[in-house]
């Protein structure tokens, strides 16, 4: 498998009731604004940055203020959540595939956390990423949440650590049942290269602190993006949108090819060998 073709991320699905990964939607499934959908490249970029993962059922979370109680699809009586749970037959289907030094531990669905409210739901999927890209789980971008809950944002480098991609949330009501519908997106997983975040990036800031600060070669650029634009009458709406994506038609750094030139540079500071660690088979995700 040429390095182009080799995934980025890898995900291995362990309960079969899971929705497959999907491609993050640009219209964050219709819900943005028609004007945003046409016009902003910058909310669609967000909304379609990355792959979407469900939870595996319908799933109910009802907080009292100390403790929470749920119910899914297939399990339909409230239960206390003391302190995990297993999706449904999902320890014997585990037992049954998994090497005897391993039976029994089977990913919980469900874990409540030792933080008033909080809860970890699992998606049904282990995950392994390629060499120097780390994977960035949140909620979906611009995707309006179904309330009653926040969730919390982690960055996994799952090259080394191979286990199950769940997520973190804060339940923010007591009054009524928290609802996860199977088929809304829980998490958005997000490729970053690991340079992205790393710490001698997050140092290379620099910070005006005045207007004196701005110099001629600044004050032209503003111009030519906010000014002169909003100035013109006649200007077609989408301009920024129609610049990026023209900016879009050349190589990616990370993987693309050059320019013109139809040779396969690979992914940047990644050897042949690691690439070949990602796996040769992949179903891809459209």
């Amino acid at each position: 498998m040429s390095p182009v073709q080799t995934p980025i991320a890898r995900f291995y699905r362990l309960i079969p009731d899971a929705c497959p990964p999907q491609r993050a939607d640009r219209s964050a499934l219709g819900t943005l604004p028609t004007r945003a959908s046409r016009h902003c490249d910058a909310v669609t970029s967000a909304a379609g940055f990355g792959w979407w993962l469900y939870p595996p059922c319908g799933i109910r979370l009802l907080w009292d203020g100390t403790d929470i109680l749920w119910q899914c699809d297939a399990l339909p009586a409230w239960m206390p959540l003391a302190p995990a749970a297993q999706y449904p037959h999902q320890s014997a289907r585990f037992d049954a595939a998994a090497p005897a030094a391993l039976q029994g531990c089977s990913p919980p669905f469900l874990t409540a956390l030792p933080e008033p409210g909080a809860v970890q739901i699992w998606t049904g999927f282990l995950v392994r990423s390629a060499p120097g890209w780390g994977l960035l789980i949140r909620a979906p971008a611009n995707l309006p949440a179904a309330g009653g809950y926040e969730q919390w944002e982690g960055i996994i480098e799952a090259e080394a650590w191979f286990g199950p991609v769940f997520s973190n949330l804060r339940l923010t009501r007591t009054d009524r049942p928290v609802v996860l519908q199977a088929d809304r997106p829980l998490v958005q997983v997000q490729p970053l290269p690991q340079i992205a975040y790393a710490e001698a990036t997050l140092r290379r800031a620099a910070h005006v602190p005045d207007l004196a600060g701005l110099t001629a070669a600044d004050w032209a650029d503003y111009d030519a993006a906010i000014a002169a634009p909003n100035a013109d009458p006649t200007r077609p709406p989408g301009s920024y949108a129609a610049t990026v994506r023209r900016r879009r038609r050349a190589p990616c750094p990370w993987t693309g090819p050059e320019r013109g030139s139809g040779t396969d540079r690979g992914i940047v500071g990644i050897d042949a060998a690691q690439q070949e660690r990602v796996g040769e088979r992949a179903i891809a995700i459209p």
